[in-house]
């Protein structure tokens, strides 16, 4: 699954009404992940399986939604974005949560993840 999206994210600071709208718009449904973030995952509609997730941002980051790209190695990816003229805007690795993620901008600027999920032995 390496170098492929395979997460979204919405974040904002209206959780709920972004939960009504997409939930009405796409037939959404949503479920909180356990834990101290307000962040509910996301799947589909006739999907069990979540494919993206909700962040209730609370008024401390610009609303947002980004792709997620799943990499073997984010310090080495964040290492090829600057040298290819991209920046890293977040790192967060081994911060507890079970993934090692970084938010970056491509040359133009545009915002995306990345994210390594980590194992319980790393």
């Amino acid at each position: 699954m390496d170098n492929t999206v395979t997460w979204f994210e919405v974040a904002t600071a209206d959780p709920d009404g972004a939960e009504r709208f997409y939930g009405q718009l796409f037939g959404w449904t949503f479920a909180k992940a356990e834990g101290p973030m307000d962040y509910r995952g996301i799947s589909y509609a006739g999907s069990e399986q979540q494919a993206g997730g909700l962040f209730n941002t609370k008024g401390e980051f610009p609303d947002h939604a980004v792709f997620h790209v799943q990499v073997a190695d984010v310090e080495q990816k964040c290492a090829e974005t600057e040298a290819l003229g991209g920046k890293v805007v977040t790192k967060m690795i081994g911060d507890g949560a079970g993934v090692d993620f970084a938010y970056l901008r491509d040359g133009s600027g545009n915002l995306f993840g990345i994210f390594h999920p980590r194992q319980a032995a790393e």
